[in-house]
């Protein structure tokens, strides 16, 4: 308990000191992870409506890997994006291994998953006939996917809450694509490893505090446009 609390006072310290490392390392950690779960909604949202709205063979072979791939290891993604990204690799011209552009690779690949199956499962629960009266009115297939999208809305922001929750605590993918490097791909979670590895108990709790702090004001500030959503339908 005593160990606990020094760390709950270490943060407290850092936070009204405004510590320049602390500070620049929650900033790249909002940062990255904030882009990865950009890039996630769009590519998640666009398939797992294309995947819901569409009967095609072998739909249910996809939806098995989508649900599949959201529990994927970080460490396995950090892995294969890690070999993609090495100097011999497919994409080693783009010399981005080891910089925050990596981290954001991994995260997205992490949370895209995620955003994906939410999106298809946000999707199915749309009333069937939905589609067939929006068809009707004479839209087009994309307009229809369009306003299915906005007819889920609320459920997306489920989806955007879980792929930012699960990148921003992940630890595998992000030290093995960025190499947790001192003012450059240092983020909250690797930071927190690398204290909780040299005995700073300490520093590795008030950085876990931080972490949880952030993690929870976005989330906070995602459900409350979510049920100011709801509120006014």
């Amino acid at each position: 308990m005593e160990l606990i609390l020094e760390g709950v006072l270490k943060a407290i310290k850092m936070l009204i000191s405004l510590d320049r490392e602390v500070l620049d390392i929650t900033i790249l950690s909002i940062k990255v992870s904030g882009i990865a779960t950009a890039i996630s909604v769009v590519i998640g949202v666009t398939t797992g409506t294309l995947i819901a709205i569409n009967d095609f063979p072998g739909k249910k072979v996809a939806l098995s890997l989508v649900n599949t791939a959201m529990g994927l290891p970080p460490v396995v993604v950090g892995l294969f994006v890690t070999i993609f990204l090495w100097r011999n690799g497919p994409f080693g011209f783009l010399g981005i291994l080891y910089t925050p552009y990596a981290i954001i690779v991994a995260q997205a690949v992490i949370a895209t998953p995620i955003v994906t199956g939410i999106t298809v499962a946000a999707m199915q629960q749309l009333p069937k006939k939905l589609q067939l009266q929006i068809l009707a009115l004479g839209a087009s297939r994309f307009q229809m996917a369009v306003i299915l999208i906005k007819e889920a809305k609320l459920s997306l922001f489920a989806a955007v809450m879980a792929g930012f929750g699960g990148v921003i605590s992940e630890i595998g993918a992000s030290i093995m694509v960025g190499g947790n490097i001192k003012g450059y791909t240092r983020v909250l979670t690797t930071a927190t490893v690398m204290e909780t590895s040299k005995g700073n108990f300490d520093v590795a709790i008030a950085l876990s505090i931080i972490l949880f702090l952030l993690a929870y004001f976005i989330n906070l500030i995602l459900t409350y446009i979510q049920q100011k959503e709801s509120g006014s339908r």
